[in-house]
């Protein structure tokens, strides 16, 4: 009994990512900044190998260094409300979690260290002497 439920368990565990729907992260900033750290990330060679890129539709297809399975992902960016939407898709037999969070975390990266946050205003006199 405690067999079978540990199965089905873990039959569970591995196809909820099956069905999960792909994030499409809405960055505040413009596409073309958000589109400067995408290309910074894809130009790590340790990670990424680039095998097309559009700057004029903001996409790209790239292979992941390293992975265990050889797929191409793809990332396209979409002007959204205020900012710029991300989207990163994969194969359909491949799991999107093989790099999708870390590509995620370097776009991150890479957009804070392309676009420093900006200094603080000065603060303004208080009047007082």
């Amino acid at each position: 009994m405690a067999r079978s439920m540990v199965v089905v368990l873990l039959l569970f565990v591995l196809a909820v990512p099956a069905f999960a729907k792909p994030r499409n992260d809405v960055y505040p900033v413009s596409c073309s900044d958000l589109w400067d750290a995408v290309k910074d990330t894809l130009g790590n060679a340790g990670n990424y190998r680039v095998m097309a890129i559009d700057d004029v539709a903001m996409s790209a297809s790239y292979l992941i260094v390293g992975a265990t399975q050889q797929h191409v992902n793809s990332v396209e960016l979409n002007p959204k409300d205020n900012g710029c939407q991300l989207q990163v898709k994969a194969p359909e037999s491949v799991s999107m979690s093989d790099d999708e969070t870390p590509f995620r975390k370097r776009v991150g990266q890479s957009l804070a260290k392309l676009n420093p946050a900006k200094p603080a205003a000065p603060a303004k006199p208080d009047g007082k002497n």
